[in-house]
C-alpha cells in the first residue's frame, strides 16, 4: 500500500479533498482484498491518520487544527503535551520513533529553507501559517528530537476580542491606540508566551496606511495588513558557517530604507543599540518585544543587551533609553492562566543615576486593575498630536 499511495500523491494536484478521495479508494481495495486488515470503526480514522502523514505533520496535525490549542510541545517521540485554555495537558498521542518525529520535523524546517542535523542542532522556524516553531535535536536534546510549535490563531485578533478576552479594558486600549497614533516608541516586555507578538500585531494595526513599515524578525510571524509594508527576516549561516544575516545586520539595513515606522519581533542582544540609536535619531512610533519579568526588570535587560554590542557607560545607556523609549508595556499571565497587560509605564528622566518611572495602569495576579494613573507631561505633548 505505500507505494500506491506515494503513485497516487505523485499523480495528484495537491489538493486534499483529491487526496483523501485517492486515499479512501486506495484503502476500500485494501480491505476488499483482506477484509480483516482493518475493523469497521477504524477504517475512518485510518484514512485521517494517512492524510495527516501525507499532507500534514503526522500525529500532531490534530492538535494544529484544534483552535482551542495554542500550543504543542514535543518531549522526544513518547511525549506530547498541548497547551489549552492556559493549561498544560499530556496527550496519549505518540510518534512511532525518533526517526517518524525527524521526517516530520525535516518537513517544517525544509519549508522555508532552513536545516536541523548533529551539526547545527538548534533552528527557529514557522509554519506556513505564521505558527512558531523551535526544534533542538540530540547531541543537545538527551530525550531525542523535541519541537515546540506556538500556533498563531486564524482569527485575527483585534483589541475588541482582545477587551473580551480580560487582556486589558477599555481605557488602557485607548491609552495604548494614543501611543501607536501619537508615533511613541514602545516596547512590550513579558515572559515566553506571555502574548508579546500578539499585542505587537494589535497595536501595529493602528499604523496609518500612509506610512512605510519595516518589520524585521528572526521567524516571519507578524501579521500586519498595511500595503506599504516590508518583511524582512534573519538567516542562519550555512552548513560552512558563512553567509549569516544577524537582527543586527537588519536593523542597520532598515535605517536605509527610508522607513516611517521600525518594528523589530524581538530584541535580544546588540542589536538593542541599534534599535535605540534608530529610535533617538527621528525614527518615531517604532515598536519592539523583549523578555522581562516586569517593567523594571526590562530597564536592566535593556542595558545588558545594549552591553552586549558595544562597550558604553551605564549612565550613557540610560539617558538612551529615557529618550528612546516612551512606553513601556508589560504582559503576563493572572493566576487563572489568562494572558493581560499587567502593566503600562513611562521612563521619565534619570535622578541619582537611576531612572525613575512612572507607573500608569497596574494589575495585581487576580487581573485587577490597582493602579490607574496619567501620562506625564512629556508623553501627553506627544499625544497631543493625534
Amino acid at each position: 500500500m505505500p507505494e500506491a499511495l506515494q503513485r497516487a500523491i505523485n499523480q495528484s494536484t495537491g489538493d486534499q479533498k483529491e487526496v483523501r478521495r485517492m486515499v479512501e479508494n486506495i484503502c476500500a481495495e485494501e480491505v476488499r482484498n483482506n477484509p480483516f486488515a482493518v475493523p469497521l470503526g477504524d477504517r475512518e480514522r485510518l484514512v485521517d491518520e494517512l492524510i495527516s502523514e501525507i499532507m500534514g505533520l503526522g500525529p500532531i496535525e490534530p492538535f494544529l487544527q484544534d483552535s482551542s490549542v495554542s500550543e504543542v510541545m514535543v518531549n522526544g517521540p513518547d511525549s506530547i503535551y498541548i497547551e489549552r485554555s492556559g493549561h498544560l495537558i499530556k496527550t496519549e498521542t505518540r510518534f512511532r520513533n525518533a526517526e517518524h518525529l525527524m521526517h516530520i520535523i525535516d518537513r517544517i524546517v525544509s519549508a522555508v529553507g532552513r536545516r536541523v542535523d548533529e551539526s547545527s542542532p538548534m533552528v527557529d522556524a514557522r509554519l506556513l501559517d505564521g505558527s512558531r516553531v523551535n526544534v533542538i535535536i540530540p547531541p543537545l536534546s538527551l530525550i531525542g528530537p523535541c519541537l515546540t510549535i506556538r500556533k498563531f490563531s486564524r482569527d485575527v485578533l483585534t483589541v475588541d476580542k482582545m477587551i473580551e478576552f480580560g487582556s486589558f479594558d477599555e481605557r488602557m486600549a485607548q491609552f495604548l491606540e494614543a501611543c501607536v497614533r501619537g508615533r511613541l516608541n514602545v516596547v512590550v516586555s513579558g515572559g515566553t508566551g506571555s502574548g508579546k507578538t500578539t499585542l505587537l500585531n494589535v497595536l501595529s494595526s493602528y499604523v496609518p496606511e500612509s506610512e512605510r513599515i519595516v518589520t524585521l524578525e528572526d521567524s516571519a510571524e507578524l501579521q500586519l495588513h498595511q500595503d506599504n509594508l516590508v518583511t524582512l527576516e534573519t538567516r542562519p549561516a550555512n552548513i560552512e558557517g558563512e553567509g549569516e544575516i544577524s537582527m543586527r545586520d537588519l536593523v542597520r539595513n532598515a535605517l536605509r530604507m527610508r522607513p516611517d515606522r521600525i518594528i523589530v519581533g524581538e530584541v535580544r542582544t546588540g542589536e538593542a543599540l541599534d534599535m535605540l540609536q534608530a529610535m533617538n535619531t527621528g525614527h518615531d512610533g517604532s515598536m519592539t518585544t523583549a523578555h522581562a519579568n516586569s517593567a523594571r526588570d526590562l530597564l536592566s535587560r535593556l542595558e545588558t543587551m545594549v552591553l552586549m554590542g558595544m562597550e558604553i557607560p551605564i549612565s550613557a545607556i540610560r539617558r538612551q533609553i529615557v529618550e528612546g523609549f516612551d512606553v513601556m508595556v508589560h504582559l503576563g499571565r493572572c493566576k487563572n492562566g489568562r494572558r493581560a497587560v499587567m502593566e503600562v509605564a513611562e521612563p521619565m528622566h534619570i535622578a541619582d543615576g537611576e531612572v525613575c518611572m512612572n507607573t500608569v495602569f497596574k494589575r495585581n495576579q487576580q487581573g485587577e486593575l490597582v493602579k490607574v494613573g496619567e501620562f506625564t507631561e512629556k508623553t501627553k505633548s506627544k499625544l497631543v498630536r493625534i
